[in-house]
């Protein structure tokens, strides 16, 4: 690491490790071009309890809780005093993200670290990386919360997953999605008109000839899809083995189960600070105004940054004041979340206490009738529900009695829905027709419900977890099944949460 200013002090919770299952390549050049993402402190502190519910518009909130602009000014001085340009048109005082662009050279002074290349073994991915803690001047300290895009490894991975192969598989079930939400109860009369659904994608794309396609086949018009394009990416479709098939799931539940809503897709890069600026950019989203925002992807706590971690659960605070209520899938690894330490760990962002996490069960189903539902788990190379316990956030007043083991930390999941690829979806991808499941599919099935509840308000549900926490009765009760070190039973549990949604009663809940 780069000797440190004595008139320099570290940034609290930046902190790197020297990132596990890579293999060092070099320094990283120094005429490397670097973008990074300064995440500046609200001008004042956000209190969601004081709001006691109440959904703020965007004038006010900007005006409240946004960056104050003496502090962008501040940073945009330290910037030019390094060298380093402001990208203007990325940078958002309601994001409270100011986007600084240099040289690798340029970075390592301005932050007071030493930048090296990695490859990532299991996807493969060359990124840069830094280990000890970020450096800035202490005015400037005091001011950040977090810079982000110093360290570009992967971060997430897709929930989804392919049906298996064999005997179980020829004489599995597969369904559509308004099939699902048919026998989850979803309120009729609905289509979520005057809704945006906003979708987060990292990686993959969606050909618009599969959608054009995918509607009608099913009796639904084909719905508004745009993709907004966050730190560069794009809609990049053309691998149905990457991460195309999340993107066509994510999409073709949400817009099958609720057709009158625009669909917006943010498609960011896949690390931490794509991460956070997708989320952000979505629930600061003006034009598009999404009023639900669903995420299929996520990694398990223990892989996050502590800044990372804390800057996006920051913006998932952002959105319950704004009304804009989140949906993410909470893993397909079952109760390691695919961490190979003996340990359990739940994932990241659905651990985050300011959003609905959604575990996964298997549906059986005759006609009309659900016959059975019990926890997802097809065992350790099937997939299985993600669910457990935060080591991060602590319990909030919400889940109190709600029976969380060890009754002090975060429950995971909230709620549930079907997600074994025994019980899959029908989903069409690169002209491809195939069933895929996974917990990636009930984030975007529970942004349909709420959607088609918000157009029945006619004002946005916002954070619903406490809520659904005072109407247990609204649920299907999932009381079969582990996915590992936890067991369903009645009421909560670490697995499947409250149960899969009656969506008729939750909708009179949140109403």
């Amino acid at each position: 690491m780069s000797p440190v200013d004595p008139e320099r002090i570290e940034l609290p919770r930046s902190e790197r490790q020297a990132p596990e299952g890579t293999k060092h390549i070099a320094r990283t050049p120094p005429e490397q071009a670097i973008r990074v993402s300064v995440m500046v402190r609200r001008r004042n502190p956000l209190d969601l309890a004081a709001l006691g519910g109440r959904v703020l518009s965007r004038e006010e909130f900007d005006a409240q809780y946004g960056a104050d602009p003496a502090d962008f000014a501040t940073v945009a001085r330290f910037a030019a005093e390094h060298g380093l340009a402001v990208d203007q048109a990325a940078s958002s005082q309601a994001r409270r993200t100011l986007v600084l662009c240099g040289t690798a050279k340029q970075m390592e002074r301005a932050f007071g670290v030493e930048l090296h290349d990695y490859r990532d073994q299991k996807q493969k991915a060359r990124f840069h990386s830094f280990t000890g803690r970020i450096s800035m001047p202490r005015g400037m300290a005091e001011i950040v919360e977090a810079v982000l895009g110093l360290d570009s490894r992967p971060i997430a991975r897709a929930h989804f997953r392919f049906r298996g192969k064999g005997k179980r598989a020829a004489a599995a079930v597969s369904f559509n999605p308004p099939q699902v939400a048919a026998l989850y109860s979803f309120p009729q009369g609905v289509d979520g008109t005057g809704q945006t659904i906003g979708i987060i994608e990292l990686g993959g794309g969606y050909e618009t000839s599969d959608l054009q396609q995918y509607f009608p086949a099913l009796g639904v018009k084909t719905p508004t899809v745009v993709a907004v394009s966050v730190d560069g990416a794009v809609n990049a479709p053309g691998n149905p083995n990457g991460a195309d098939p999340e993107v066509a799931l994510d999409i073709e539940v949400a817009g099958s189960i609720a057709p009158g809503a625009k669909i917006a897709v943010y498609f960011a890069p896949n690390t931490e600070q794509g991460f956070v600026d997708a989320v952000t950019t979505a629930v600061h989203d003006a034009t598009n105004r999404p009023s639900v925002l669903s995420i299929s992807w996520g990694g398990p706590e223990s892989s996050w940054s502590s800044a990372g971690m804390t800057s996006l659960d920051h913006a998932c605070q952002s959105a319950a004041a704004l009304g804009v209520t989140i949906t993410v899938a909470a893993g397909d690894s079952g109760s390691s979340d695919g961490v190979n330490d003996g340990q359990n760990h739940v994932d990241f962002p659905a651990s985050s206490p300011h959003v609905l996490g959604c575990g996964g069960t298997e549906l059986i189903a005759s006609g009309t009738t659900i016959q059975s539902e019990t926890v997802w788990n097809n065992g350790s190379t099937g997939g299985a529900t993600g669910g457990g316990v935060s080591a991060v956030f602590s319990l909030p007043s919400w889940q109190a009695n709600a029976g969380v083991p060890g009754g002090t930390m975060r429950g995971v999941p909230d709620v549930a829905g079907d997600a074994s690829p025994y019980s899959g979806y029908n989903i069409l991808v690169d002209g491809q027709q195939t069933v895929v499941g996974g917990t990636s599919a009930v984030a975007p099935l529970w942004a349909a419900l709420i959607a088609l509840i918000n157009q029945q308000k006619g004002v946005p549900a916002g954070f619903v977890n406490p809520t659904l926490y005072q109407n247990p009765g609204d649920f299907h009760d999932i009381t079969k099944g582990n996915n590992g070190a936890y067991s369903a039973g009645p009421g909560w549990d670490p697995c499947t949460g409250l149960g899969s949604p009656v969506g008729t009663a939750v909708e009179s809940a949140l109403k």
